[in-house]
């Protein structure tokens, strides 16, 4: 069984920094408060970036082994936030853009799928408390 651990240290007011397994680090804080010119990340935007790159990551390995590249790729994640606390997401959506002049619909499809019903563990573990919806935009260029 693989294992990961992040460490994750506050340095200041409301800003922590945290590490990944790899060792790099990035910077989270409350976006509620003044954090003056820091850089960083609120967790639970976190949480939705972490979605969409393990999405992404799936859906771009799989379209090169099906020869279906395309030119442009981006994910939108648009989440709800329960009202009460703890506030957690309740309600997410997912939109996959695909842009190309040969675009292979249902390669595509197949490729996002694989990637939402399978091989995506983010995806796996925001179906436990959310409800997850996808949606592919093919854009000819």
């Amino acid at each position: 069984m693989v294992k990961n651990k992040v460490t994750t240290v506050w340095t200041e007011k409301s800003q922590f920094e945290t590490d990944n397994p790899g060792g790099y680090k990035l910077t989270m804080f409350d976006k509620s408060q003044d954090n003056g010119d820091v850089v960083g990340f609120a967790p639970k935007a976190l949480m939705l970036s972490s979605l969409a790159g393990c999405s992404g990551l799936d859906v771009v390995s799989l379209l090169k082994k099906m020869h279906a590249e395309v030119e442009d790729f981006k994910i939108e994640v648009t989440a709800e936030l329960t009202d009460e606390h703890p506030k957690f997401y309740n309600k997410v959506k997912v939109d996959y853009h695909f842009s190309d002049a040969e675009l292979q619909p249902k390669k595509i499809q197949k490729a996002v799928n694989l990637s939402v019903t399978k091989y995506c563990g983010v995806m796996e573990m925001f179906r436990q408390f959310a409800e997850v919806t996808t949606e592919i935009h093919l854009h000819n260029i």
